[in-house]
């Protein structure tokens, strides 16, 4: 695995991206520093994953002396990260999903008024509306 980056590279990364998307303000600040945090830590428990050999399940004896698989820590610690990490994704908008849905659309132009046709009885008394 290459070398973890830093809060402060993981920070830069994620507020350029979202200043190239037009989504940035600096009133996220202490949700990019949230943001930022988990993916630290996800970065650390990816390493930590790989070291252990990408295991997934561990067994475990339970109080009856039953034995199971059940889920290591790392992998379960990864599981929730993701979904928080896809939360907060979508509340900075720099995901595809939540990009979308906020993207600013194009003032439809209006059209030019034509005069509308005078009705029958108008015309007759020529009046104008």
């Amino acid at each position: 695995m290459a070398k973890l980056l830093t809060k402060k590279q993981l920070k830069k990364s994620v507020v350029d991206n979202m200043k190239h998307l037009g989504v940035y303000r600096e009133n996220y600040e202490h949700t990019i520093d949230v943001y930022v945090g988990m993916l630290a830590q996800y970065q650390a428990f990816e390493k930590q994953f790989e070291e252990s050999g990408y295991q997934i399940t561990v067994e475990y004896t339970n109080k009856a002396g039953a034995t199971n698989d059940r889920k290591t820590p790392i992998y379960s610690a990864m599981e929730s990260l993701r979904k928080d990490l896809a939360t907060y994704s979508n509340l900075l908008c720099i995901n595809p999903k939540a990009f979308e849905s906020v993207k600013k659309r194009e003032v439809p132009v209006r059209k030019k008024e034509t005069e509308k046709p005078q009705s029958k009885l108008v015309q007759a008394l020529g009046e104008d509306p």
